[in-house]
């Protein structure tokens, strides 16, 4: 895979990520920062693309954790060339509002 489809892949995953909210906050995972990493690369074993996130939630007991991270990785999936999405919840560093877009900040009116 070359570089500019490496970033075309990651623009596409970027954009498939910004449609997974979780359902107590109006805003997406993404825009709330709450991907850490996006590793995108050829398996050729799988024949495809593998992607590996790591992503975490505002709160470690969120209740809708399990919803959400099947969802992160449905959506991963269904990106034209990913294979499989392997998505591991990390909680360091340990999220803050500092990690929202300004988007994001201005929805939830903490600017």
């Amino acid at each position: 895979m070359t570089q500019e489809e490496k970033t075309l892949t990651e623009e596409r995953i970027v954009d498939v990520l910004k449609t997974v909210y979780d359902p107590e906050i109006p805003v997406n995972i993404y825009d709330l920062g709450m991907i850490y990493k996006i590793d995108v690369r050829d398996d050729e074993a799988a024949g495809g693309i593998a992607v590996d996130l790591d992503m975490t939630f505002t709160a470690p007991n969120c209740p809708a954790a399990d919803f959400i991270l099947e969802d992160v990785r449905t959506k991963v999936e269904s990106v034209e060339g990913v294979q499989t999405a392997n998505v591991n919840l990390v909680f360091e560093p340990a999220w803050d509002q500092s990690m929202m877009s300004e988007e994001a900040r201005v929805e939830l009116g903490f600017d």
